[in-house]
Order: C-alpha cells, then structure tokens, then sequence
C-alpha cells in the first residue's frame, strides 16, 4: 500500500541516512504525496494512453475517451471500433494495444485486478507480456497503480536526471546503470522514486534551484567527473 504523507517524511529521512547523496534532494524538495492511480485495466490503459504525448494533450484524449466510452473497461474499449477510438484521439497503435490488453483480460490471460496477488517480479513479467507494455509501463504502474513500496523504473529518464544531479555526475546513467544505483536504497526504492520524481520537477518548474550541495565535501568531483555548473 502506498505511504502517507507523514510516513514518507519517515521514510526519506531513512533514506538520506542510508544514502546521503539524496540530502540536497530530501532538503529541497518540500513534503508530497505518493502517486495514485486508478488499479486494473483503467490504470494501465491510462498509461499506455500518456505515453510519448504531453500532459496537457493526454488529459485532453482521457476526457475525450471519458465522454465517448463513460466507464473505461475492456467492454466498452472493445465495443468500439478502431475509427470510432481514433476520433476520439487515440493513435492507431495505442487502439491496439488498448484492445489486446482488454482482450488479455478479459480471457484471462493476465489478470489485471489480481495482479497483486504476484511478487514483483512475477507481476513485471506478466505485464511486459502484453504488447505495448514495456519494463517502464509495468514499473511504473506496479508503483502507481498497485503502490508497491520497492519498485524501480530505471528506464524512466527523469529519474537518471536526478540521479546525475545527486551524484555529481557528468552524464546521465544509463538504465542498467540507474537499476545498479538504486540497489542500496532497498526496501524502499518507490520513496526515492517518488523523491527524485519531485525534485526533478520542482527544478524543471523552478521552483527549486538546483544550488550547491549542502555538504561542502561532497562538491568535490569525483574521479574523471565534474561537477555541473
């Protein structure tokens, strides 16, 4: 189940203690809450349907889908057809794997509602077996959707961003790199997500300024790394 506003107060400060290279992220980024999505097909739907468009623009199509299906399920996705979708705004290729996912539940194939009856990474694999789910998808919604505490999308690039600014890095890690990274923050690699998720945007809005770190010794590059300007 996701953490409440105060646990996770608890839990960042665990989470610096363990690794102090998220203290300059803990000290700017004021208090949040977890990310909730809807569970089941609607909430995975819902991220295929976000995919590579902007906020703004997959608001928009999900109130369009909203108004044109009513109540999002398998039924009323298959119910329609492929022009009848797209008019609604939805890419030929998410109509697709919206209405293989649907089809997969609905013939049990994966079961989206039971999902959390799987350990973690029973639960990625069956997700990733739907067209369309990628490791991200799955991470993502295992993280959002069904709130596990210990998942970690390390393809997610906003992610290797706040991690480069942590670190003190150079370039942005890679994803094996990121997942490596992340090792040490166990059991409780969905607090750091959510933390490095809210520093990222609060400097990408600037509403932090990504300053100095606070402890002065850890300004000092690293081997073969410098620190950003």
């Amino acid at each position: 189940m996701p953490l409440t506003p105060e646990q996770l107060v608890v839990a960042r400060e665990d989470l610096v203690c363990i690794d102090p290279a998220l203290a300059r992220a803990h000290a700017q980024t004021p208090p949040f809450e977890w990310r909730v999505g809807d569970r089941g097909f609607p909430g995975l739907f819902r991220m295929i349907v976000d995919q590579q468009v902007s906020l703004a623009s997959a608001a928009s199509v999900w109130a369009r889908l909203q108004a044109g299906l009513g109540e999002i399920t398998p039924e009323t996705l298959l119910a329609h057809d492929l022009d009848s979708l797209r008019g609604m705004g939805l890419s030929r290729q998410k109509v697709t794997y919206g209405q293989g996912i649907a089809r997969a539940q609905l013939d049990g194939t994966v079961d989206l509602e039971h999902l959390s009856t799987l350990d973690d990474d029973a639960a990625i694999a069956a997700l990733v077996s739907l067209k369309g789910v990628g490791p991200w998808t799955a991470e993502a919604y295992l993280l959002i959707c069904d709130g596990r505490l210990d998942v970690f999308p390390g393809g997610d690039i906003a992610l290797q961003e706040a991690i480069k600014w942590a670190d003190l890095l150079e370039h942005r890690p890679d994803t094996k790199a990121a997942y490596a990274r992340a090792e040490m923050w166990r059991p409780n690699r969905g607090v750091a997500v959510h933390l490095l998720w809210a520093w990222y945007v609060g400097v990408k809005t600037g509403e932090i300024v990504l300053d100095h770190p606070l402890n002065p010794a850890a300004a000092k590059p690293r081997a073969r790394e410098r620190r950003q300007p």
